[in-house]
């Protein structure tokens, strides 16, 4: 039962996110049928967009790799003094 609720919600969100009809019209061609509203207002929007994409992308990939491998290796780190004080 569960299995079928989380299908319907899926499913649901799936069209929900459909652009309808008179939006469409609005879009650019490269938008068309994705987001609701009016389109961009300039080419600016889109250089905003790259730029913070790039940046989230960025933030992502470091936050991942120190994560993963932090390369704090020295014996004089600080969080060597802080494990090690009693």
């Amino acid at each position: 039962m569960k299995r079928l609720f989380l299908l319907a919600g899926l499913l649901a969100l799936r069209f929900a996110a459909l652009a309808c009809g008179a939006c469409e019209k609005q879009q650019p061609e490269l938008l068309r049928g994705i987001t609701h509203g009016t389109g961009p207002d300039s080419d600016w929007d889109y250089v905003i967009i790259a730029t913070m994409a790039a940046i989230v992308v960025f933030t992502l990939f470091f936050s991942v790799k120190w994560l993963i491998r932090p390369g704090e290796g020295s014996n004089n780190h600080i969080k060597r003094y802080i494990l090690n004080n009693e």
